[in-house]
């Protein structure tokens, strides 16, 4: 998954950068629309994993519970294995979270270069970016 968001977001960097030549805004809008088939996907395996690490979540908080009210060393140990999983599961939702929200700046650049409208996130501040009017 991680080899697969890595691979994806250089390939579209390097479009932008024009490393592979420049194209034509019919162009853009259709690599744009690629770009956005990806997105759901990816928001799609997110979801997934949002859903499973708050199933992680919950059955560690049930077995913390029992292990407090009923301390022994099974609940404890399996306290342990939870809080790791759930761990593992935290990181990787932070990592899918965070290439996804990259993904969405790659998004508005390549929509601006379809010659659509977008906007500019940078230093917590926004920039709108309009196509030239059409004379």
């Amino acid at each position: 998954m991680w080899e697969y968001l890595r691979l994806h977001e250089s390939f579209i960097r390097a479009l932008l950068a024009g490393q592979y030549g420049e194209h034509p805004p019919e162009r853009w809008e259709a690599l744009l629309a690629f770009h956005e088939t990806q997105m759901r996907r990816m928001q799609n395996e997110r979801l997934i994993h949002l859903l499973v690490t708050l199933f992680v979540a919950t059955f560690f908080l049930l077995v913390l519970g029992f292990s407090i009210v009923r301390p022994t060393w099974p609940g404890l140990l399996l306290s342990l294995l939870f809080i790791g999983l759930l761990s593992a599961y935290l990181v990787h939702y932070f990592r899918l979270e965070n290439g996804v929200q990259r993904w969405y700046h790659l998004a508005n650049e390549m929509h601006q270069r379809a010659g659509g409208c977008g906007a500019r996130y940078e230093g917590g501040k926004v920039t709108a970016v309009l196509p030239p009017p059409k004379t």
